[in-house]
């Protein structure tokens, strides 16, 4: 019985991580940025999303406008900052890493050094019986969230005008500047969909996860391995590489507590020896 709760842990985290390095992985895989201001924006939106959910008694509404108001956020760095600093990745990681500082900085300004926690919907409390197991109702909502984001993603990716275009900007950029289509446009409306998954992953995660100063840096390593163990750019590699993220994190901390990270960061080193790519990157 332990064996399946761990199990089903394993795949709830998978599924947060999943809605967080989604977005992630499309930045870097589209625009070439490696966006460390992701975990801060996935805090902030966590901060938001709680006190929206607070005010109005509504998760879904907290939810709507974390993801909206990290979607702006998004803009504005993009258009505000980054624009300023095209094809200089140097300059672009430590432009991010300062706009995380100065964002860690204002989320302990506003909501201050304790942990918070976003209250969740009725229908999500209390446990759910399979059998002899009992199972938290709303980590079973998250998985389900990170499973139906998948979906939607995919269809978006695979079966839309805008996603072919989005597919065709990671392989070759250049090529659909060229035939007329406005790749910062493109760009722009990536950049905002991968900080709107940031915030709402702020959400899902700020109902178990708890939210507090540190956790965007945590976070943000975890979808740095998702990256670099699905490939830059993947859909497909970023829910496998989660799967894998979230079953060795889970299994690590019982079977190996001392050396939890080194399960987690050894395979990953050791898939980097290999395919430098990812499992489904390509050059």
């Amino acid at each position: 019985m332990g064996t399946w709760l761990q199990v089903l842990n394993s795949l709830s985290f998978a599924a947060l991580l999943f809605v967080v390095a989604s977005g992630f992985t499309l930045i870097f895989g589209l625009l070439r940025v490696v966006n460390l201001a992701h975990g801060a924006l996935y805090l902030v939106g966590g901060y938001v999303g709680m006190t929206v959910t607070v005010a109005t008694h509504s998760f879904a509404a907290g939810a709507l406008v974390a993801a909206v108001a990290i979607a702006v956020a998004g803009l504005l760095l993009d258009r505000g900052l980054l624009n300023f600093v095209k094809d200089q990745e140097l300059k672009q990681v430590l432009l991010t890493l300062g706009v995380a500082l100065v964002l860690d900085d204002l989320a302990l300004v506003i909501w201050g050094g304790d942990s918070r926690t976003i209250p969740i919907p009725e229908f999500l409390q209390g446990a759910a019986q399979f059998g002899t197991i009992y199972y938290p109702k709303y980590r079973l909502g998250v998985l389900a969230a990170g499973i139906l984001i998948f979906l939607l993603l995919w269809l978006l990716y695979n079966r839309t005008r805008l996603g072919a275009t989005i597919r065709a900007g990671v392989d070759d950029a250049e090529m659909v500047q060229a035939i007329g289509i406005d790749i910062g446009k493109l760009f722009l409306l990536t950049f905002m969909l991968g900080s709107a998954l940031a915030g709402l992953g702020g959400v899902l995660g700020g109902a178990f996860l708890t939210l507090y100063p540190g956790a965007d840096s945590e976070i943000l390593v975890y979808g740095l391995a998702v990256v670099i163990i699905g490939g830059r750019g993947s859909l497909e590699g970023a829910a496998i590489g989660s799967l894998i993220l979230g079953f060795l994190a889970t299994f690590g901390q019982i079977w190996f507590p001392e050396l939890a990270y080194f399960v987690i960061f050894g395979p990953m080193a050791l898939l980097l020896a290999f395919r430098p790519l990812g499992l489904f990157g390509r050059a």
